[in-house]
């Protein structure tokens, strides 16, 4: 017998979908998975499928009007980039995402790679690797106390980051559209005075197409030549090509980058090769708490929904105003 609701899951980063299995069982929900997650494949399953739940799948405006039963796309992350959110908000669609899954893990990760640059943790581990036991090999370092991590965007993520940050003796200032410091104390400053005066920046902004390539050749020609750039936010904030050009012109000391644009990644380009530059698989979000609440939260905010009720983190909230 034919399960009374089928939820496609266009893509995941861990190995089975027991836990989503249980969330549906009592709704008697079932997973459909595809064999790919590009668009075309999409397309041919969406017309059967009553809810959507993606990871990094681009559910696109052709996937949205071909899934004609769907009732809510969920998101498993806080991202939505790669949901086309105001075509589902033209369907009367719901889009819902996972926005505290992670906060602490990712300001971790901002932290550790923040001090693997400013003790050149990355570079030493490569020359050692290879043979080579070289304290002299690497620039000047200085005393992480007393200098400046300029946050860019602050929302639940950057605003844990703080407190960590100061608590190594780091100043912290921050620049947001709004200027609003959320309650943090942290000085607000206007993104030129950001770039000028901090000696790392932490990216902690959304991907919209205002803030694609926010960080490119202009921003990396104001930032001081001793700077590092760190992004665990979205691949797309940062022009890859100018990132490399600045370096090899030097007008900053490296960057550590967790997200890229496209990911995977070509690791062999030599931006990903360079030893001024760190680089993790994406992995800024990842616990077992933070998977395990993730895939919860997306799954119960489908069950919500196709159980005729208003699901928790509705991206597009207009759409029950109609």
């Amino acid at each position: 017998m034919a399960a009374r609701f089928r939820v496609l899951i266009t893509d995941r980063a861990w190995s089975d979908t027991c836990i989503e299995r249980a969330i549906l069982a009592p709704i008697d929900g079932d997973i459909i998975e595809p064999g790919s997650s590009d668009e075309a494949t999409l397309v041919d399953m969406a017309p059967e499928v009553d809810a959507i739940a993606t990871n990094w799948a681009r559910v696109t405006e052709t996937v949205i009007r071909a899934a004609r039963r769907c009732r809510i796309v969920s998101r498993f992350g806080i991202g939505v980039d790669n949901i086309a959110v105001n075509t589902a908000t033209e369907c009367g669609i719901p889009v819902t995402n996972c926005p505290d899954y992670c906060v602490s893990e990712v300001s971790d990760h901002a932290l550790g790679l923040l001090l693997a640059c400013a003790r050149r943790i990355g570079f030493f581990h490569c020359r050692t690797k290879r043979g080579e036991y070289k304290l002299s090999s690497s620039a000047p370092m200085q005393r992480i106390s007393g200098q400046t991590l300029g946050i860019v965007g602050l929302g639940q993520i950057a605003r844990v980051l703080v407190p960590k940050a100061i608590a190594l003796g780091l100043r912290v200032i921050a620049s947001t559209p709004s200027g609003n410091d959320y309650g943090t104390g942290v000085p607000m400053v206007s993104f030129d005075e950001l770039l000028a005066s901090s000696d790392y920046i932490s990216i902690h902004a959304p991907l919209t197409p205002q803030t694609r390539h926010m960080f490119a050749a202009d921003e990396f020609s104001r930032m001081r030549r001793t700077a590092y750039l760190i992004n665990t936010s979205r691949g797309g904030l940062v022009d890859h090509e100018a990132l490399f050009l600045a370096l090899n012109q030097n007008q900053i000391a490296g960057a550590a980058l967790d997200v890229f644009d496209p990911e995977p990644p070509d690791l062999s380009q030599p931006l990903f090769q360079d030893e001024r530059v760190i680089v993790t698989p994406h992995a800024a979000f990842v616990s077992e708490q933070a998977l395990h609440q993730m895939r919860t939260q997306a799954m119960q905010h489908i069950v919500s929904a196709l159980s005729g009720h208003r699901p928790q983190n509705v991206i597009n909230p207009q759409i029950y105003c109609k």
